[in-house]
C-alpha cells in the first residue's frame, strides 16, 4: 500500500480528469499507428507460413479478465490493464493467423466492446449534463503531454508495440491517480491574465500584418506617383496683397464715413437743443374745456365757446380729495437730539456714573468675587501710604514708586493700543458709514469747470471722489470740463467743499519729468478717433487740451479759471455704476454720452451758467 490517495472515482472532477486522459497526444498518436502496421506485417508473415499437419484448431480467443471494481493501489491497476491489453493483442494474433473461418466471433465480440464503450460515454455525459444543468459549457482542457505511459510490474516498460493500444484504450477503464499528494499541487494552472485595453488583432489585421503586400513602406512607395511642376504667373501674388489693400482702404472710408455722419447727426441735434419751441395754439389741458373745432383762445369767454358752465363739463362743484401718501423725503429726516447739558451738568453726571460703578466694585470685594488692587502709591501719598518705609530707607521707596508710575503709564498706552482700529478696520468702517450715509438719501451734484489742464487739479478731483465713496464721471472738453458726481449727504459735502473752497484753481503745475499720462489722460478717452483707431493711453485727444505748458513750452494762465456748483438734488437711485471720465470734442459727443443715463441736460445748463468773476 503505497502512500498516495485513492482516485475520487465519482464526481464531475473525475469525469473531466478521464476526458483529458481519453485525449491523445502527436506521440501517443504515431506510436499507436506504429503498433497498427507492426501487427498487420506479422498477420501477414503468419498467413504465408505453410502448416505442417492440415489445418490447425481455431484457437478461441481469450477474454481478458474484467477489471477490478475499484483497486486500492494505482500500481496494481496498471498491472491488470497492461495484462488485459496483452491477451487482447495475443487473441488478435491467433485469430489473424488461425483463418477465416473463425474470423467474424472475435470481431463481433470487439464491435460489442466499443459498443458498449460508446454507450458507457453517452451515460457519463448524460448523468454529468444532468448534475450541472444551469452551469455554462466548460470547454474541455488542453491535452496533457506530461501524462506517463503504463509500466509493466516492477518499473520495466511496455514493449513499444503494445504503447498503441495501452494509449488507445487510456482512459475508458483506469483512473491515474493525482500527480501531487497535496491539494495545492494538483490545481489546475491558472489562465493568464488578459489586458483589457490591448485591442485584440482581428483575423483581417492579422492578415494585412502578415502579408508582405500591406507593409506601410511598400504601400508609400507604390502609392507615390510622379506630378508635373506648377509654376505661378508673374504678379499673382502681387495682385492678391493690391486687392487686400484697397479692400482695407474701402472698410476704413467706410468707417469714416459713418463717424462723419454720425457727428454730423450729434451736432444737428445738439444745435436744434438750444432753438426754445413756439408754444402751441392750445395747451393740452384746455383741450377739455374748449369745444370740438376750437383752435384758438380767441374770445373764449363768449358764451358758447368754452365748456365751463355746460352741462357736459367736466368741472363740477364736487371735491376730490386723494389718498394722501407719505412723502418719500421724510424717512430722510434726522431723529430728535438729546437734551443738551451744561458743562456743571455734564460733570454732575459722571461723578455720579464713577460713584456707581466704584460702589459696585466695593461690594464685589466685599464679597470676594475679586482681589483687591494694589495701593495706587504717587509721589504726594507715599510718605502717608508707605510711612515708616519711606523714613527707613527713602531712596528705595521712591525707586519703587517711580517704577510703578511707570508702570501704569505703560499699561495705558498698551490698552490705547489695543483698543485702536487697524488699517483694514478703519476701512471697513469708512464703507459702512458711507453705505450708512447713502442709505439716508442719493444726493447729485455738477460741477462746471473752465480748465482741467493741470494735473495737480485732475489729481485732487478724482482721488478724492474715490475716497469718498463716490460714483460719477468728468466730460472732458476743450472749453469747458463737467463733473457729476453723486453719492451720500456727507461724502457730497464733503467733495464740494473741496471743489468750492479747498482747490485753488488759479495755480499751475509743470507736467512730472519723466512726461508719463496722467489723471483722466491715461485711459480710453472714449472718442470716436480713439474707438476706431483702437488706442489706449497715448495718443488720445485729452492729451492735447489737458496739457499744463502751450505751444511755445510754458505754463498756461489759469488766473480765470474757476469752479462752479450748476446744480444740486436728489435721485431715487444711482445711475452711474462707477467713477471714471470721458474726452468728448464737442458737444454733441458729450450729449451722447451723457444720453445713457438720461443726464445730456447738464451740460446744456453748464453751458448756460454764467461765469462768476
Amino acid at each position: 500500500m503505497t502512500g498516495k490517495r485513492p482516485h475520487e472515482a465519482n464526481g464531475a472532477d473525475g469525469d473531466a480528469k478521464r476526458q483529458r486522459m481519453g485525449e491523445e497526444t502527436e506521440l501517443e498518436r504515431k506510436k499507436r499507428e506504429t503498433a497498427e502496421k507492426m501487427a498487420a506485417l506479422k498477420a501477414k508473415i503468419a498467413a504465408n507460413r505453410p502448416n505442417g499437419g492440415g489445418p490447425a484448431p481455431a484457437a478461441m480467443p481469450m477474454r481478458a479478465p474484467p477489471p477490478p471494481a475499484a483497486p486500492a493501489d494505482d500500481q496494481a491497476a496498471k498491472q491488470a490493464e497492461a495484462k488485459r491489453k496483452i491477451a487482447e493483442l495475443k487473441a488478435k494474433m491467433a485469430v489473424k493467423s488461425g483463418g477465416a473461418s473463425t474470423a467474424p466471433a472475435p470481431q463481433s465480440q470487439q464491435m460489442t466492446e466499443q459498443q458498449r464503450q460508446m454507450a458507457e460515454a453517452r451515460a457519463r455525459a448524460a448523468e454529468i449534463a444532468r448534475r450541472k444543468p444551469a452551469s455554462p459549457a466548460v470547454a474541455a482542457p488542453p491535452p496533457r503531454t506530461d501524462v506517463r505511459g503504463a509500466r509493466g510490474g516492477l518499473g520495466i516498460g511496455l514493449h513499444p508495440s503494445l504503447m498503441g493500444d495501452a494509449s488507445a484504450d487510456k482512459g475508458k477503464g483506469a483512473q491515474q491517480g493525482p500527480k501531487f499528494s497535496t491539494v495545492k499541487g494538483n490545481r489546475e494552472p491558472e489562465k493568464p491574465k488578459l489586458n483589457p485595453y490591448l485591442a485584440e488583432v482581428q483575423p483581417e489585421q492579422q492578415q494585412e500584418n502578415e502579408d508582405p503586400s500591406f507593409a506601410p513602406t511598400a504601400r508609400r512607395y507604390a502609392e507615390r506617383k510622379s506630378r508635373q511642376l506648377l509654376f505661378s504667373q508673374k504678379g499673382k501674388y502681387m495682385a492678391q496683397a493690391n486687392a487686400l489693400r484697397q479692400q482695407a482702404k474701402l472698410e476704413e472710408m467706410k468707417r469714416r464715413i459713418a463717424a462723419e455722419t454720425r457727428k454730423a447727426e450729434i451736432e444737428e441735434a445738439s444745435d436744434k437743443s438750444f432753438l426754445v419751441p413756439a408754444p402751441p395754439d392750445i395747451e393740452w389741458w384746455d383741450e377739455g374745456l374748449l369745444p370740438e373745432g376750437q383752435n384758438s383762445y380767441e374770445n373764449w369767454e363768449t358764451p358758447g365757446r368754452n365748456k365751463i358752465e355746460t352741462e357736459d363739463s367736466i368741472i363740477t362743484a364736487l371735491i376730490q380729495r386723494p389718498v394722501l401718501l407719505q412723502a418719500p423725503q421724510d424717512k430722510f429726516l434726522p431723529g430728535p437730539k438729546p437734551l443738551m447739558l451744561t458743562t456743571k451738568e455734564q460733570k454732575k453726571l459722571r461723578r455720579q456714573r464713577r460713584m456707581a460703578d466704584m460702589k459696585e466694585e466695593q461690594a464685589k470685594i466685599r464679597l470676594g468675587l475679586i482681589e483687591p488692587p494694589p495701593p495706587k502709591v504717587k509721589k504726594s501719598n507715599m510718605m502717608r501710604v508707605l510711612g515708616e518705609q519711606a523714613v527707613k530707607d527713602p531712596t528705595a521707596v521712591e525707586a519703587r514708586v517711580n517704577r510703578e508710575i511707570a508702570q501704569r503709564a505703560n499699561d495705558h498706552e498698551k490698552a490705547n493700543a489695543d483698543r485702536a482700529l487697524t488699517a483694514e478696520q478703519r476701512a471697513e468702517k469708512l464703507k459702512q458709514q458711507q453705505a450708512g450715509d447713502e442709505a439716508k438719501g442719493v444726493k447729485v451734484a455738477v460741477f462746471r469747470v473752465d480748465d482741467l489742464s493741470s494735473g495737480k487739479h485732475r489729481y485732487q478731483v478724482d482721488i478724492n471722489a474715490k475716497q469718498n465713496g463716490l460714483t460719477g464721471i468728468v466730460i472732458l472738453n476743450p472749453t469747458m470740463n463737467l463733473v457729476i458726481v453723486e453719492g451720500g449727504s456727507h461724502s457730497i459735502t464733503a467733495y464740494k467743499k473741496l471743489m468750492l473752497k479747498r482747490v485753488k484753481w488759479q495755480e499751475n503745475t509743470a507736467p512730472p519729468p519723466d512726461n508719463e499720462p496722467t489723471t483722466f489722460t491715461g485711459f480710453t478717452d472714449g472718442s470716436i478717433n480713439d474707438i476706431n483707431k483702437g488706442t489706449r493711453g497715448q495718443g488720445s485727444k485729452a492729451q492735447e487740451w489737458c496739457h499744463p505748458l502751450d505751444q511755445d513750452g510754458n505754463l498756461k494762465d489759469l488766473s480765470h479759471n474757476q469752479c462752479l456748483l450748476v446744480w444740486e438734488g436728489d435721485e431715487a437711485a444711482r445711475v452711474f455704476k462707477r467713477w471714471g471720465s470721458r474726452a468728448c470734442e464737442t458737444d454733441g459727443e458729450a450729449k451722447d454720452v451723457l444720453s445713457k443715463t438720461k443726464m445730456e441736460n447738464m451740460w446744456t445748463l453748464a453751458r448756460n451758467k454764467k461765469p462768476e468773476f
